[in-house]
């Protein structure tokens, strides 16, 4: 891993190893299929994504990979596709050999872009009076 922090989601994937990386691509990718306009970023020396507000976030540790920001509401919407994953609070753990489905990154993210969205909403209207 890495001594130094990642400026980009490429640095810090490419600092990882092989197997590690290769799932985290594969994250990253549907992140972008299901959210095209959010910005990518580093944050918390992870990767980020942020839509009208910060959207998910995932990270490599030593013994597990991670994925964060579902949001309690959502992880309990998606309770039974989490089943076979450690959740705790928001955060997902997953491994290499067991690794997230695209699938439901992609709806979880589609799901936070929606809720971004709607946030929004309601705070422009609140502003309007």
């Amino acid at each position: 891993m890495r001594k130094t922090p990642a400026r980009t989601v490429e640095e810090y994937l490419a600092a990882l190893p092989e197997a590690q990386r290769a799932a985290l691509e594969r994250v990253r990718r549907a992140v972008r299929d299901a959210a095209p306009e959010a910005e990518e970023v580093i944050s918390y020396r992870m990767p980020g994504y942020r839509y009208k507000g910060m959207l998910v976030y995932f990270a490599a540790f030593e013994d597990h990979l991670s994925f964060f920001g579902a949001g309690k509401g959502l992880v309990k919407t998606f309770s039974e596709e989490l089943e076979p994953f450690d959740v705790s609070g928001s955060t997902i753990r997953f491994s290499v050999e067991h690794p997230l489905p695209a699938a439901l990154v992609k709806k979880m993210v589609k799901a936070r872009v929606r809720e971004n969205e709607s946030r929004v909403k309601l705070k422009q209207k609140k502003e309007r009076g």
